[in-house]
């Protein structure tokens, strides 16, 4: 059965390296759970606090979530034939959004299971897309194609525990490189239906949130750096300034 949606889940976000220092960190958010079909429209006074915009995803030219993901899909060979999707993401909060990671969880037009997108967007304006299939452990493995933190080259592996959020969020990504399994992210949360009062409490709870986000990165980022982990050159993958 697939997950109703739309749906907000407040969740503690972690980030542990182990190589070639430890280091950890922890973050507080929401993300929404939204069908990309029908993306919710909030009343006019709480537009502000939470915009779907196709422009965020894939190459951003296509006209809404769905023609972009369906794009991506049919590059890979892939046809839904109009299966449900599950969309778990960031909103735009006050004209502002950074999507760490975004998952699409694809089904066949009987709901069955098909594939799940991970969009990974890093804080120097690039966009990459894997296509999973995770089997009946939710568990995938995709060759690491895309530069994400600076202090990594883009090598090794991700290993990525991706269940369909149901009651609870529970996902898992584990780099993994030929010393080891130098990272680990997870993401924890419990879900809550979508009412105006718990947009806006969580709102006020964690504001400008995307915003927030993509300080952290950067400040965690400078705190590496000044404890001497060496930069990695990074490849260039900026999408053109027109698909933003």
């Amino acid at each position: 059965m697939v997950t109703s949606a739309p749906a907000l889940y407040p969740c503690t976000i972690t980030h542990v390296r182990t190589a070639p220092l430890r280091y950890a960190l922890r973050h507080r958010t929401y993300l929404w759970l939204i069908d990309p079909d029908r993306p919710p429209r909030l009343p006019r006074p709480l537009r502000a606090l939470a915009r779907f915009d196709a422009r965020d995803h894939f190459t951003g030219r296509e006209p809404s979530l769905r023609a972009g993901l369906e794009s991506f899909l049919a590059g890979k060979g892939v046809h839904l034939d109009g299966g449900p999707v599950l969309m778990l993401t960031h909103a735009r909060v006050l004209g502002h959004v950074f999507n760490p990671l975004t998952l699409y969880w694809c089904h066949d037009r009987d709901g069955a299971p098909r594939c799940v997108v991970a969009e990974v967007h890093n804080t120097y304006g690039g966009r990459h897309c894997y296509l999973l299939h995770p089997g009946t452990t939710h568990t995938a493995e995709a060759a690491k194609e895309f530069y994400v933190s600076p202090f990594f080259p883009v090598d090794g592996r991700y290993r990525m525990r991706l269940p369909e959020p149901g009651e609870r969020l529970h996902l898992t990504v584990h780099l993994e490189r030929e010393a080891g399994r130098p990272f680990t992210a997870t993401v924890r949360g419990v879900r809550t239906g979508l009412t105006a009062g718990r947009l806006v409490r969580l709102a006020l709870r964690h504001p400008w949130s995307t915003a927030r986000v993509s300080a952290a990165i950067r400040l965690h980022g400078i705190r590496l750096y000044l404890r001497g982990l060496p930069v990695q050159p990074r490849p260039d993958h900026r999408i053109p300034e027109r698909m933003k």
